[in-house]
């Protein structure tokens, strides 16, 4: 009896799973489906016939592999030089200065406290004056401004958990402290490494406010901002719509796909022996 219970609950966790999974990914499946249909009624499920004349509308005509170009260009900076600086920031704070770090780490999450609309004025204020308006440094400086705390915040968590002995050992065997930052701790910490840069890559790839803002030139334009520009005012096409909205999705869930399994690692497992 307790094994028949215990199949009958299996199976019935497995068709909830399954059924949460269907209901997640549904609306992706949606939107790839009214991207390569043809023509008609863009409310019926499956295209009568299938076609890529959306993604070649949009792609060539609408120019929009320049702006998805641009976001991605921005997003690697910003999340490169984000994980730079937080890195060093979080050892830093958790090596160094623990008592005086741990009050900057939680004034940095503060500054999340107030909303982006908020902050728009200023920041196109100091773009304005540094002349970095319009151009893709000022919009990766202004995303590195709110990128690069949260981050801080993220990595002293992590930094935490990594054993002083370990460091001690290192510097012991000779290795400085560069060495050992490079060579010992942030193996140590890549899963949260990762995590940090999955959030600050997916964070500038799908802003919008900012790029709104800043950016005037069409060829700079982000992903964001040139999807908000195909709704037409009296006629939305349906099927440049959908198909633009998947070229902006598919890059996040590949790079997640990528690196998903970095996550889950414990690679600070069995360090200590």
């Amino acid at each position: 009896m307790t094994n028949k219970k215990e199949k009958a609950g299996n199976v019935f966790c497995h068709i909830y799973l399954i059924i949460l999974s269907v209901i997640a990914v549904f609306p992706l499946i949606w939107v790839l489906l009214c991207s390569v249909k043809s023509s008609g009624n863009p409310t019926r499920f499956l295209p009568k016939q299938f076609t890529l004349e959306n993604f070649t509308h949009v792609i060539q005509d609408l120019e929009f592999a320049k702006n998805i170009g641009n976001s991605l260009f921005i997003a690697i900076i910003t999340t490169c030089i984000a994980i730079v600086i937080s890195s060093m920031a979080a050892y830093g704070i958790v090596r160094f200065f623990p008592r005086v770090g741990s009050i900057m780490s939680k004034v940095l999450v503060a500054t999340y406290m107030f909303p982006p609309i908020l902050l728009a004025i200023p920041y196109s204020m100091v773009m304005a004056k540094l002349g970095l308006v319009n151009t893709r440094v000022g919009l990766i400086i202004v995303y590195l401004s709110f990128s690069v705390p949260y981050a801080v915040w993220m990595l002293v968590g992590f930094f935490k958990t990594v054993p002083l002995g370990i460091e001690e050992a290192a510097r012991v065997d000779g290795a400085n402290k560069f060495q050992t930052y490079i060579q010992i701790v942030l193996p140590l910490v890549m899963p949260g490494i990762v995590a940090t840069a999955i959030y600050t890559f997916i964070n500038a790839w799908n802003e919008f406010l900012y790029s709104l803002i800043l950016i005037n030139s069409t060829d700079k334009m982000t992903v964001s901002v040139a999807l908000k520009s195909l709704q037409g005012a009296e006629i939305l096409n349906w099927g440049d719509m959908m198909a633009a909205s998947a070229l902006v999705v598919i890059p996040s869930v590949i790079f997640f796909m990528f690196i998903q399994n970095k996550i889950a690692g414990g690679m600070t497992e069995g360090a200590v022996k």
